[in-house]
């Protein structure tokens, strides 16, 4: 496996990766909660090792902002914080696993082995384009010919999903579904409202519409055909 550890503990560093190396497995160690995101989003890996307290960024933000960009890798903090509302923060945060310091290098192993058998995430970008209109999922931004459009967060994730599904007709139903998890109808014009917000933004201010909708059927983004 290829992990990441994000420790700024050099002794405890350097003790994750030698084990891990002796158990056959291959380590990048990065000490800094923010070179810790940038690795994380750039570089593919199966597990991720994080510390809580970090300079830079703490490992709580870290997670949480690799979650946002729609990466999956297994993570587990390593961390002194032993509370139990500390774990459940970590957990929620995102992470997979919480083991509290001093540990047993036998007890890390084993769970990091075990993060590893889970069935793969799938790949997700984290830049989505559809002809001139750009979404970037770590900046939280958007750009069409260069211009940044700003979106309420709602915007953004109704964006997104209609961005990852380019071309493909998207019903009502399933928008409230993977944008506001409404598994009914409730009986509002919430989806149609945040449509019209949404084509006032990314289409009225340029010459070519991204933004189509289909009469009965639904709402689809794609470029012109």
């Amino acid at each position: 496996m290829r992990i990441l550890v994000v420790e700024d503990d050099k002794k405890t560093a350097d003790y994750v990766t030698q084990g891990m190396m002796e158990a056959g497995h291959v380590c990048d160690i990065v000490g800094d909660g923010r070179d810790g995101l940038h690795q994380a989003t750039r570089e593919q890996y199966d597990v991720l090792v994080v510390d809580r307290m970090l300079p830079g960024l703490d490992g709580l933000s870290l997670i949480k902002a690799v979650r946002a960009a729609k990466i999956g890798t297994p993570a587990i903090f390593l961390t002194s914080i032993s509370g139990v509302d500390d774990r459940v923060e970590g957990l929620e945060a995102g992470g997979d696993d919480y083991l509290t310091k001093p540990f047993a290098f036998s007890e890390l192993l084993a769970r990091v082995n075990a993060l590893a058998r889970r069935p793969p995430v799938r790949d997700e970008k984290t830049v989505l384009r559809v002809a001139d209109l750009e979404l970037d999922m770590i900046r939280r931004q958007v750009t069409r010919q260069g211009q940044t459009i700003e979106l309420q967060p709602r915007e953004f994730t109704l964006l997104e999903v209609l961005m990852r599904d380019e071309g493909r007709v998207l019903t009502r139903t399933m928008l409230l579904e993977r944008v506001w998890d409404f598994h009914f109808d409730p009986k509002t014009s919430v989806v149609e409202t945040h449509i019209s917000r949404l084509r006032a933004k990314i289409d009225r201010p340029f010459d070519v519409p991204l933004l189509h909708t289909v009469r009965n059927t639904g709402y689809s983004l794609h470029a012109p055909r």
